[in-house]
């Protein structure tokens, strides 16, 4: 048989006060390295920029997609000898220098798909690795605020550039000159 008294209540709990600021005449703490204090608001910038909160701190800007590049600075390929060692090898120069590129340009940059890959790529699926490279090689150029003499659109001397024979000899020429360069302008030679 059911009992038909309902369940009792709970208790009602006070309510609790809301938190409430500190007086105006109470000091606070001097911000910090750690909590720089936002920049006044003006009508032209009505609200505080997280570059202007860094400013403030002493904390140096850092540019898109990043830290600067800082690694080992990659080698110098001539390109006559390039071209020359993958038509006595048969092709097999071009994965070597698809996985050496690469590699470099991750190992300088942080960024990119690195070697190993590249590789595979290049064995599996060659025709997408001038894309790539030549927008790795571009987005060097981009990282330091200077204009990409090459991008993924290079790629397009490769494929279908290989129907007109002399394309893939443009692509190479203008990629490999690119990265050269990039490379020479952090002090390698060769």
């Amino acid at each position: 048989m059911s009992d038909s008294t309902p369940p009792a209540a709970p208790p009602e709990q006070p309510p609790v006060p809301p938190p409430t600021p500190p007086a105006a005449d109470q000091p606070s703490a001097p911000p910090t390295a750690e909590q720089p204090t936002a920049p006044p608001a003006t009508e032209e910038q009505p609200y505080p920029t997280y570059a202007g909160m860094a400013a403030e701190a002493g904390i140096a800007p850092q540019p898109y997609g990043g830290a600067p590049a800082g690694g080992p600075i990659g080698k110098i390929r001539g390109t006559g000898f390039a071209i020359l060692m993958a038509i006595i090898t048969l092709g097999i120069y071009g994965w070597y220098y698809f996985y050496s590129v690469s590699k470099e340009i991750k190992d300088h940059s942080g960024q990119g798909i690195g070697g190993p890959l590249a590789l595979v790529l290049a064995i599996f699926i060659g025709v997408v690795n001038p894309f790539i490279t030549s927008s790795e090689v571009g987005s060097l150029y981009a990282r330091r605020g200077q204009p990409a003499p090459v991008s993924g659109k290079t790629g397009l001397w490769y494929f279908p550039g290989m129907f007109i024979i002399v394309g893939p000899f443009i692509w190479f020429i203008k990629t490999n000159n690119a990265l050269n360069d990039y490379w020479r302008s952090l002090g390698a030679t060769g």
